[in-house]
């Protein structure tokens, strides 16, 4: 009884190789046509037709004429590797960091887990980041890569221009309190600075990322303090009803939702965290 079908299938299979057979020696043909004497397909429509046209790329290694290729071969690797580095500075030089701390601060006080998501988090942060440093990057836009477009400035004065903003942003944060400069200078086994000016950049971005991180971590323990109070009357209340094996936190998040969006939580996080960077009032 296999005899049978094997033979159908066998009959098949010629039947579709002799009716494909035709089709791929005429596709064949065709290409054959379109390649020239030297065995690439060539590029161009033939004549009469209209094709894409596909451009010819042509990349050269050679060796530098002088120290002025050189420099320029450097430089550009140099402006690469800052591309790369680009979402760490925006996260260590900026205020991003506080930021991003301090909202997820508050997601963890209201005992919420999914909402709002974290990628909702971040583009707020990443936003509101923006908006605090516009005047910073306004700056840097107009005296530092305006006139290294123009040519008016070389290189190392646009770096120096563009270094001159944020030094000025991270030391307007640190100006109450010093204790972490202090600490990366003694570290670093360098004299005591007069003043702010003095102390490298080296020094300064670390110090100004330890800064922020103590300033967001106050800023969080700030925040429990009102719902700590509350998960405690809940659960206090459910000791006294008896009612053990019921959790209070499930119990105690809506009182705490209600409770942030009474005192207009959010408005106030957004204005306090603004103000607390020097900047609108």
């Amino acid at each position: 009884m296999r005899r049978p079908c094997f033979l159908a299938v066998a009959v098949l299979s010629l039947l579709l190789l002799s009716t494909a057979l035709p089709v791929s020696l005429s596709a064949q043909s065709v290409r054959d046509r379109d390649v020239n004497t030297l065995g690439d397909p060539l590029l161009s429509p033939a004549p009469g037709e209209t094709g894409l046209q596909i451009p010819f790329l042509d990349l050269q290694l050679r060796g530098p004429d002088g120290g002025a290729e050189v420099a320029f071969s450097l430089q550009l690797l140099l402006m690469l590797a800052v591309l790369s580095l680009s979402p760490s500075i925006i996260i260590i030089m900026t205020c991003f960091l506080r930021i991003a701390i301090v909202l997820d601060f508050v997601k963890r006080a209201l005992s919420l887990q999914q909402v709002p998501p974290t990628q909702v988090l971040m583009a707020i942060a990443l936003f509101m980041t923006v908006f605090i440093m516009m005047p910073t990057l306004t700056e840097i836009y107009d005296d530092a890569y305006v006139p290294l477009r123009d040519g008016e400035i070389g290189l190392d004065t646009a770096y120096s221009r563009f270094e001159g903003p944020l030094r000025i942003f991270m030391f307007r944060q640190m100006e109450r309190d010093t204790r972490s400069v202090e600490l990366f200078m003694r570290m670093a086994d360098l004299d005591r600075p007069e003043t702010l000016a003095d102390v490298p950049t080296h020094v300064l971005i670390p110090a100004f990322v330890l800064n922020e991180l103590t300033v967001a971590f106050k800023i969080g323990i700030l925040l429990f303090i009102p719902f700590i109070v509350v998960d405690m009357v809940v659960a206090s209340v459910l000791m006294s009803m008896g009612m053990i094996m019921l959790p209070p936190v499930m119990i105690s998040m809506p009182f705490k939702l209600i409770l942030f969006v009474l005192v207009d939580g959010w408005n106030l996080i957004i204005q306090q965290l603004v103000v607390g960077f020097g900047g609108f009032s």
